[in-house]
C-alpha cells in the first residue's frame, strides 16, 4: 500500500521540491498552496491532490482539517516560514512586523499541526520546516528576529511532543541548509534538489522512531 504524505505551503521553492521527491518515490501526495499561482504548479504533477489553505486563517484551517476527514497519513509536513522586514533588526522592529514575522514563522505552524493530528497515523511522522538560526546554542549577531522566530516554533514542537506522550508519532524540526530559494538568494551553496532530496530521505528514515528531534538535511542532530 502506498505510503502519502501531506505537504502544507508547497507551491514552490523547497515545498514544492519535497512534492516532487516523495511523488517520484511513489508516495501519495495531498500538496496545499495559497493562490491559484501555486495551484498551478502542483498541478503540473500528475497524480498530486492540490488543496488551498492560509494557514495564517482560522477558518481556512478549519476547512482544510475537514476536507481532509477520513484521510490517515503517513508523514504531515508543515512548510512556512517569512523573512521578516528587510532591516531584520531588533531595535527598529514595529508591533505589526513583528507579530506577522512570529505567527507565520511559528504560532500558525503549531495551529495547522494540532488541527492535522487526528488525520496523522499513530507511527507517522509530523515535521516541521526550521532552520540552523532557530538553535539558541548557535546563536549569531544576524538575522535576530528571523532566528527568534524559528527557535519559537522550535520551543512549540517541543511543547507539543511533549503532550503527545512516548506513544505519539515522531516529531521533527529540520534545518534545510542554506538553500538557493528567493529567501535563501543566489548566493546559497545547496540547491534545492540537494536539499529537498536530503530532506525527503530523513523524513522517510524517521517514521517509528518516536521522540522530538532537531536534525539538518542530512539527518544529524542539531543543538536546540
Amino acid at each position: 500500500m502506498a505510503r502519502t504524505a501531506l505537504i502544507i505551503g508547497a507551491s514552490r521553492g523547497l515545498g514544492l521540491g519535497l512534492v516532487r521527491h516523495f511523488h517520484q518515490r511513489d508516495w501519495q501526495v495531498v500538496a496545499t498552496c495559497r493562490d491559484d499561482r501555486g495551484a498551478a504548479a502542483l498541478a503540473a504533477i500528475d497524480g498530486v491532490r492540490v488543496e488551498r489553505v492560509d494557514i495564517c486563517d482560522r477558518a481556512s484551517r478549519e476547512a482544510l482539517a475537514g476536507r481532509l476527514d477520513g484521510n490517515a497519513f503517513d508523514l504531515v509536513f508543515v512548510n512556512a516560514g517569512i523573512s521578516g522586514p528587510e532591516h531584520r533588526d531588533v531595535a527598529p522592529a514595529t508591533l505589526e512586523e513583528a507579530g506577522t514575522l512570529f505567527m507565520t514563522n511559528a504560532i500558525a505552524p503549531l495551529q495547522m499541526a494540532e488541527q492535522l493530528l487526528p488525520r496523522l497515523k499513530p507511527d507517522g511522522v509530523l515535521g516541521f520546516m526550521s532552520s540552523i538560526m532557530g538553535s539558541a546554542a548557535l546563536a549569531q549577531p544576524q538575522h535576530r528576529l528571523y532566528g527568534a522566530s524559528k527557535a519559537a516554533l522550535n520551543h512549540l514542537v517541543c511543547s507539543l511532543a511533549a503532550g503527545l506522550g512516548e506513544s505519539g508519532p515522531t516529531v521533527l524540526c529540520l534545518h534545510p541548509g542554506w538553500v538557493q530559494t528567493d529567501m535563501g538568494g543566489t548566493a546559497a551553496p545547496l540547491d534545492i534538489e540537494t536539499s529537498t532530496r536530503g530532506v525527503c530521505r530523513v523524513l522517510e528514515s524517521a517514521s517509528g522512531k518516536g521522540g522530538v528531534h532537531f536534525l539538518d538535511f542530512q539527518g544529524q542532530a542539531l543543538p536546540w
